[in-house]
Protein backbone atom coordinates (compact mmCIF):
# COMPACT_ATOMS: atom_id res chain seq x y z
CA UNK A 1 0.00 0.00 0.00
CA UNK A 2 3.01 2.00 -0.39
CA UNK A 3 2.84 3.05 3.56
CA UNK A 4 -0.82 5.00 3.39
CA UNK A 5 -2.86 4.19 6.21
CA UNK A 6 -6.11 5.48 5.58
CA UNK A 7 -9.14 6.14 8.38
CA UNK A 8 -12.57 6.94 6.91
CA UNK A 9 -15.38 8.97 8.54
CA UNK A 10 -18.74 10.54 6.40
CA UNK A 11 -19.75 13.79 6.58
CA UNK A 12 -22.69 15.68 5.15
CA UNK A 13 -21.39 17.46 1.41
CA UNK A 14 -20.48 21.07 1.52
CA UNK A 15 -19.98 23.85 -1.07
CA UNK A 16 -16.29 23.61 0.50
CA UNK A 17 -16.16 19.64 -0.37
CA UNK A 18 -18.07 20.40 -3.62
CA UNK A 19 -15.51 22.87 -4.73
CA UNK A 20 -12.65 20.71 -4.24
CA UNK A 21 -14.18 17.48 -5.84
CA UNK A 22 -14.77 19.64 -9.08
CA UNK A 23 -11.17 20.58 -9.08
CA UNK A 24 -10.13 17.13 -9.04
CA UNK A 25 -8.61 16.29 -12.28
CA UNK A 26 -7.42 12.97 -13.31
CA UNK A 27 -5.34 11.64 -16.27
CA UNK A 28 -6.33 10.17 -19.19
CA UNK A 29 -8.08 7.76 -19.86
CA UNK A 30 -9.69 8.57 -16.36
CA UNK A 31 -10.09 11.72 -17.62
CA UNK A 32 -13.62 11.20 -18.18
CA UNK A 33 -14.40 11.79 -14.89
CA UNK A 34 -13.02 15.04 -14.64
CA UNK A 35 -16.03 17.94 -13.57
CA UNK A 36 -16.25 21.15 -14.59
CA UNK A 37 -16.46 23.62 -11.85
CA UNK A 38 -19.99 25.94 -11.73
CA UNK A 39 -22.61 26.46 -9.70
CA UNK A 40 -24.87 23.80 -10.75
CA UNK A 41 -22.37 21.34 -10.67
CA UNK A 42 -21.77 22.45 -6.88
CA UNK A 43 -25.93 22.41 -6.16
CA UNK A 44 -25.86 19.22 -7.66
CA UNK A 45 -23.60 17.51 -4.93
CA UNK A 46 -24.77 19.57 -1.88
CA UNK A 47 -28.52 19.13 -2.86
CA UNK A 48 -28.97 15.33 -3.52
CA UNK A 49 -26.92 12.32 -2.44
CA UNK A 50 -23.72 12.64 -2.14
CA UNK A 51 -21.50 12.42 0.69
CA UNK A 52 -17.45 13.28 1.48
CA UNK A 53 -15.42 10.59 2.81
CA UNK A 54 -12.74 12.18 4.65
CA UNK A 55 -9.18 11.13 6.62
CA UNK A 56 -7.94 13.05 8.88
CA UNK A 57 -10.22 15.94 7.86
CA UNK A 58 -9.17 15.83 3.97
CA UNK A 59 -11.60 14.90 1.86
CA UNK A 60 -10.42 11.86 0.21
CA UNK A 61 -13.55 10.44 -1.72
CA UNK A 62 -17.36 10.69 -1.93
CA UNK A 63 -19.88 8.64 -3.03
CA UNK A 64 -23.59 9.27 -3.82
CA UNK A 65 -26.85 7.03 -4.55
CA UNK A 66 -30.26 6.36 -6.08
CA UNK A 67 -30.64 8.34 -9.73
CA UNK A 68 -27.56 10.53 -9.09
CA UNK A 69 -25.49 6.92 -9.14
CA UNK A 70 -26.52 6.26 -12.21
CA UNK A 71 -25.86 7.00 -16.19
CA UNK A 72 -28.61 8.71 -18.15
CA UNK A 73 -28.67 6.72 -21.19
CA UNK A 74 -28.87 3.29 -19.28
CA UNK A 75 -32.29 4.03 -18.49
CA UNK A 76 -33.05 3.34 -22.07
CA UNK A 77 -31.67 -0.29 -22.20
CA UNK A 78 -33.47 -1.03 -19.19
CA UNK A 79 -30.61 -1.41 -17.05
CA UNK A 80 -32.29 0.15 -13.87
CA UNK A 81 -35.30 -1.85 -13.76
CA UNK A 82 -34.41 -3.99 -10.62
CA UNK A 83 -34.54 -3.14 -6.90
CA UNK A 84 -31.61 -2.45 -6.27
CA UNK A 85 -29.85 0.78 -4.39
CA UNK A 86 -27.46 2.19 -7.25
CA UNK A 87 -23.89 3.82 -5.74
CA UNK A 88 -21.55 5.98 -7.45
CA UNK A 89 -18.18 6.72 -6.00
CA UNK A 90 -14.58 8.38 -6.69
CA UNK A 91 -11.76 8.79 -4.89
CA UNK A 92 -9.48 11.78 -5.05
CA UNK A 93 -6.73 11.53 -8.10
CA UNK A 94 -3.92 11.20 -5.95
CA UNK A 95 -4.32 8.22 -3.63
CA UNK A 96 -5.74 6.43 -7.18
CA UNK A 97 -3.91 3.28 -8.12
CA UNK A 98 -2.08 3.10 -4.59
CA UNK A 99 -3.62 0.00 -3.51
CA UNK A 100 -6.28 1.80 -1.05
CA UNK A 101 -9.41 0.78 -3.66
CA UNK A 102 -10.11 -2.30 -1.16
CA UNK A 103 -10.39 0.05 1.83
CA UNK A 104 -12.08 2.69 0.56
CA UNK A 105 -14.99 0.37 -1.37
CA UNK A 106 -15.41 -1.90 1.91
CA UNK A 107 -15.75 1.49 4.01
CA UNK A 108 -18.58 2.75 1.42
CA UNK A 109 -20.75 -0.58 1.37
CA UNK A 110 -20.63 -1.23 5.15
CA UNK A 111 -21.72 2.53 5.45
CA UNK A 112 -24.74 1.29 2.65
CA UNK A 113 -25.42 -2.25 4.63
CA UNK A 114 -26.21 0.04 7.56
CA UNK A 115 -29.04 2.01 5.58
CA UNK A 116 -30.27 -0.25 2.74
CA UNK A 117 -30.98 -4.26 2.52
CA UNK A 118 -30.79 -5.81 -0.84
CA UNK A 119 -28.74 -5.70 -4.29
CA UNK A 120 -26.45 -2.83 -4.84
CA UNK A 121 -25.72 -2.00 -8.11
CA UNK A 122 -22.89 0.25 -9.69
CA UNK A 123 -22.32 1.64 -13.49
CA UNK A 124 -18.67 1.49 -14.80
CA UNK A 125 -16.71 2.75 -17.62
CA UNK A 126 -15.79 -0.34 -20.21
CA UNK A 127 -12.12 0.90 -19.83
CA UNK A 128 -11.88 0.93 -15.82
CA UNK A 129 -10.48 -2.06 -15.65
CA UNK A 130 -8.59 -1.05 -12.14
CA UNK A 131 -12.01 -0.40 -10.99
CA UNK A 132 -14.02 -3.27 -12.70
CA UNK A 133 -11.42 -5.70 -10.91
CA UNK A 134 -11.92 -3.92 -7.70
CA UNK A 135 -15.61 -4.69 -7.95
CA UNK A 136 -14.97 -8.00 -8.99
CA UNK A 137 -13.86 -8.79 -5.56
CA UNK A 138 -16.73 -7.45 -4.14
CA UNK A 139 -18.16 -10.16 -5.79
CA UNK A 140 -20.13 -7.58 -8.35
CA UNK A 141 -21.02 -9.19 -11.46
CA UNK A 142 -21.77 -7.72 -14.98
CA UNK A 143 -25.58 -7.25 -15.54
CA UNK A 144 -26.25 -5.16 -18.85
CA UNK A 145 -24.13 -3.17 -21.00
CA UNK A 146 -24.89 0.14 -22.97
CA UNK A 147 -22.89 2.68 -25.15
CA UNK A 148 -23.29 6.81 -24.36
CA UNK A 149 -21.47 8.55 -27.49
CA UNK A 150 -19.62 5.42 -27.99
CA UNK A 151 -18.36 4.50 -24.94
CA UNK A 152 -19.49 1.49 -23.49
CA UNK A 153 -20.63 1.12 -19.77
CA UNK A 154 -20.82 -1.38 -17.59
CA UNK A 155 -24.03 -1.87 -14.68
CA UNK A 156 -22.82 -4.83 -11.91
CA UNK A 157 -24.62 -5.90 -8.86
CA UNK A 158 -23.88 -7.36 -5.96
CA UNK A 159 -26.71 -9.19 -3.91
CA UNK A 160 -27.41 -9.38 -0.86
Amino acid sequence: MGGIELEFSTRKMTERYAIEILGWKYEQPYDLYNNVLSGEAILELTRHSYKAILSEMKIVGFYCTGIDAQVSAGHEVGAYQDDCIDIGLGMRPNLTGKGLGNKFLHYILKELQAEYKGCIRLTVADFNKRAIHLYEKFNFVERHTFLRNDMKFIVMVKED
